[in-house]
């Protein structure tokens, strides 16, 4: 498939942002483990956050292709400044699919804005790829939730406004995937904690949190869809924003190769330039056909999330084979650069760094592997 003339522009348009806005400041960020949230603001004022969101809402109207177009150029300049920025609206499907028209209007348009910012609270401290296996829980008292529980590795958690909850609701249900459901908190209430996790791999101006909830209300309509429904939803949601995170693989693949052709051709060994060495061309030629594989992977899963017709099977095949490209591809590049790809000073250290997530977060290569062999072989 080809893209249109919008989103070729949609494309440019995110790569000019990136390279003006965070590209030169990457590097402080990643040290300090921090970023600079006013580049969030700005990048949610020239449209680029929450393009997802429906026009009625405030959002662009765009499809998850479009979403998934500017999380490449953004991963493609740094992951991480990427991850902070986009990752702003995590659970914004959630809402926009399942939400009442009353929360749709109360809280996408404010992300689109960026005046507020949401979280997901999945993941547990015993509870990561297997979802259903969750502990904490929301106890219904008169009017409102009272929720109890801790969540793990949540994006946004010291940031966020608001957060979605997956937690257990019904829990004498007998099947384990109809015990929970999606609850949405205020977190600047009393019970809510989130710390800080420090010493990340990568990513790391991008916000990750433990997060600690202690009697922890909600009033019942902040209900995301049906009680007890939660898992369904979360399939649901994962089949968009695992196209997200294959765009994000693919862009810092990309940012990669660019890294290393850049260093081969300046560099000089064995009697002249190591552009010109038959070994060289092998790895570069290599590591570009597998990006231009798993990019039109993502496209075509993308393209039919839009379409309305999900295939759980492609989209696992995309997010795997992208962060599996991506990890092969900064090893590669970080390889071409020697000695001098193993000290902070060139970028494609941190790029290595970032690389792993792909394959871990929003279920593990294994965990994609499982639903593709499981889908061909039903």
């Amino acid at each position: 498939m080809e893209l249109n003339q919008e989103q070729i522009d949609i494309k440019l348009a995110a790569r000019e942002f990136a390279e003006g806005e965070f590209r030169d400041r990457a590097k402080e960020f990643d040290e300090k483990e921090e970023f600079d949230l006013s580049l969030w603001k700005k990048a949610c004022e020239n449209g680029f956050v929450g393009t997802f969101i429906k026009e009625e809402y405030e959002g662009a109207g765009l499809g998850y292709l479009e979403h998934s177009l500017i999380a490449e150029e953004f991963w493609r300049v740094d992951p991480g400044c990427g991850q902070a920025i986009l990752s702003t609206t995590f659970g914004a499907e959630m809402i926009q699919a399942f939400g009442t028209e009353a929360q749709k209007k109360k809280y996408l348009p404010l992300l689109v804005r960026g005046e507020k910012m949401i979280a997901f609270g999945i993941t547990e401290p015993d509870a990561g790829s297997d979802a259903a296996s969750i502990k904490t829980k929301a106890i219904k008292q008169g009017n409102k939730y009272v929720i109890n529980g801790a969540k793990m590795f949540i994006t946004n958690g010291c940031y966020a406004n608001w957060m979605l909850v997956f937690c257990i609701t019904n829990p004498e249900e007998r099947d384990p995937h109809k015990r929970a459901s999606v609850i949405l908190v205020d977190t600047d209430q009393a019970g809510f904690e989130a710390t800080k996790i420090h010493g990340k791999l990568g990513i790391r101006a991008s916000n990750t949190a433990e997060v600690s909830l202690t009697n922890v209300e909600a009033p019942l309509e902040n209900l995301i869809g049906r009680e007890g429904n939660g898992f369904y939803q979360l399939m649901d949601f994962f089949n968009k924003t695992r196209n997200h995170v294959a765009a994000q693989g693919v862009g810092l693949a990309q940012g990669a190769l660019e890294m290393a052709i850049s260093h081969v051709r300046k560099r000089k060994a064995f009697g002249g330039n190591l552009s010109h060495l038959q070994g060289i061309q092998f790895m570069i030629a290599e590591m570009a056909t597998r990006i231009e594989a798993a990019r039109s992977l993502y496209w075509r899963s993308a393209f039919l999330v839009d379409k309305g017709k999900p295939d759980p099977a492609l989209i696992s095949m995309a997010k795997w084979n992208a962060g599996d490209t991506a990890v092969y591809v900064a090893n590669q590049a970080l390889q071409l650069h020697g000695g001098y790809g193993y000290i902070a000073e060139y970028d494609i250290q941190r790029f290595y760094r970032d690389a792993k997530i792909v394959e871990i977060y929003e279920g593990t290569k294994e965990v994609e592997k499982t639903i593709i062999g499981s889908g061909l072989l039903k």
